[in-house]
């Protein structure tokens, strides 16, 4: 290992001149981080972060298959009883052991964030009691049977007991307890900035190349290939898709790329009877909400012109769907193709629901957190606005706009989900079960949607360990959720990366970016 480390090392001072080291790599990322406490709002660019500073029991490799991590082994030992070795000698960065006493400590924590945003939960409530049989042993306790649980606790940062019994979100924010297992101890933390981490040296697991990362946000595209392109960044993810064909072709640049599992979809006011952001065709108040009838929600599907969002505003770096998922995924429906445009039965569709003359609504999304998101709300507007759904479209950035979506402000919005799981539980629990705080149910779920003829389905598959029967139930499940629009999907991003030719990167297909999955080579 350390031959291997001294190779790259030098390989990477030469490639990299003044600019880098093999020691410090510097990477700008589009999103921005919300926080740091690893519970608190589950968001990929979150997740991404504590991925470096914390450790799960389970893990994703780099295509979505489930390996381990802080634990050795699991299995069922009954049809409600799963048990898990946890890896010997991992110890904190403050030197504690870490123990199946602490996986009980943070499996009891998830759930009781208070003002999350989007709850890690979902991935709790399966787990009706942890009991510890031994400091390396773990019996997780379930209704019933429950396959994904060594899916779920993929998505569970470990946290330690005796630092971590009250703390609070911003006792992690302000570093107070920003303590964890992971191959990176946090050095700074400026909010929606950058992060500044340093290597663990005593990780359990194979230990990164670098000495020191800065972990920078430019939500910019301009500015953030900018960066790269002046040396100011040694790496850079969410290549703006105007950029991809140009660095392609640039000798300074070498690009890493995968097919993703990030869902970019709209969600719809399913909650609220009537909406001061719907209003008639005239701007009069209307007496009831139209999104609640499955016409007009088909007819606005039916004006997306999904193939065009890719073309013109993606440019390729995304792949059109009308489902939940990339076909050929876990639960994937392999026949159901993206709806084709037909902008005269959508008209004929509002006319039926009762809007011969449309509507007016308000469409809002983010303009910093997906690629290419305000310009994707302002292609929807002007497709709705096309069948007389006269559309005002208001762009934020993503801070604001995730509070207005958590309260439910919004009559229809754009938002992403990454499926890292890579199957339909993950989108059908978090953004279209009936929200249920008990079950965890509903997370992410901005509109309030709820169909009980999909909860049931959806609830079945959880208890089913057949996996081919499992994968039926929630085909079935998808398939209620889409004839009824409960939301609308839009496409499936693609991920790219960018970076100086001295570097290599392992693509995610869930889009993470982390200072681990990238390492100095010789040129």
């Amino acid at each position: 290992m350390s031959l291997r480390v001294a190779a790259y090392a030098l390989a990477a001072v030469v490639s990299f001149g003044a600019t880098a080291s093999a020691q410090n790599l510097t990477l700008a990322v589009g999103a921005p981080v919300t926080s740091l406490d690893p519970h608190y709002h589950a968001l990929s660019p979150n997740y991404a972060v504590a991925d470096m500073l914390f450790d799960s029991l389970t893990t994703f490799d780099a295509k979505g298959k489930i390996i381990p991590r802080l634990a050795d082994s699991w299995k069922p030992i009954s049809s409600d009883v799963w048990e898990f070795k946890l890896h010997p000698g991992v110890k904190f960065h403050n030197g504690n052991d870490f123990t199946a006493d602490d996986v009980s400590f943070t499996i009891d924590r998830v759930p009781a964030v208070p003002n999350s945003p989007s709850s890690y939960a979902v991935y709790t409530r399966g787990i009706t009691r942890v009991e510890v049989i031994d400091p390396l042993t773990v019996h997780f306790h379930t209704n019933g049977p429950y396959p994904l649980l060594p899916s779920d606790l993929a998505q569970i940062e470990m946290l330690d007991r005796e630092t971590h019994q009250g703390a609070a979100t911003e006792d992690f924010n302000s570093l107070k307890v920003a303590i964890g297992t992971g191959p990176f101890r946090v050095v700074s933390y400026r909010n929606g900035d950058r992060i500044e981490y340093e290597r663990n040296d005593n990780y359990f697991g194979e230990k990164p190349v670098w000495q020191r990362v800065t972990y920078r946000m430019i939500t910019n595209d301009g500015a953030r290939t900018a960066a790269l392109l002046s040396g100011d960044v040694d790496f850079i993810d969410q290549v703006p898709t105007s950029d991809i064909a140009k660095l392609r072709n640039d000798s300074r640049v070498r690009m890493s790329e995968i097919a993703g599992l990030r869902l970019i979809y709209l969600y719809l006011d399913h909650l609220h009877d009537s909406s001061p952001l719907i209003t008639s065709a005239d701007g009069a108040p209307l007496p009831k909400n139209p999104l609640k009838d499955v016409r007009v929600r088909r007819a606005l599907t039916l004006a997306i012109d999904r193939q065009a969002i890719v073309d013109r505003v993606m440019e390729g770096a995304a792949a059109p769907t009308g489902q939940f998922l990339s076909i050929g995924a876990f639960g994937s429906l392999p026949d159901l193709q993206a709806p084709r445009v037909n902008v005269e039965e959508a008209k004929r569709l509002l006319a039926e629901a009762g809007y011969p003359n449309g509507f007016r609504i308000v469409l809002n999304g983010p303009n910093d957190r997906y690629m290419n998101d305000a310009r994707i709300i302002q292609a929807v507007g002007q497709m709705w606005t096309r069948i007389g759904v006269r559309t005002q479209v208001e762009a934020q950035p993503w801070a604001a706009f995730v509070a207005r979506a958590a309260r439910h402000e919004h009559a229809a919005g754009l938002s992403g989900w990454g499926i890292s799981s890579g199957e339909a539980t993950s989108p059908l629990r978090s953004l279209l079960a009936t929200i249920n705080p008990q079950l965890g149910w509903g997370g992410s779920n901005r509109g309030a949607y709820s169909n009980p003829a999909m909860d049931a389905k959806l609830a079945e598959s959880l208890q089913t360990l057949d996996d081919a029967k499992r994968e039926q139930l929630l085909r079935e499940a998808s398939q209620i959720a889409i004839d009824d629009v409960g939301i609308i999907p839009i496409h499936i991003q693609k991920n790219v990366w960018a970076m100086r030719p001295g570097l290599a990167h392992a693509a995610r297909a869930d889009e993470l970016t982390r200072a681990q999955d990238i390492t100095p080579v010789a040129q």
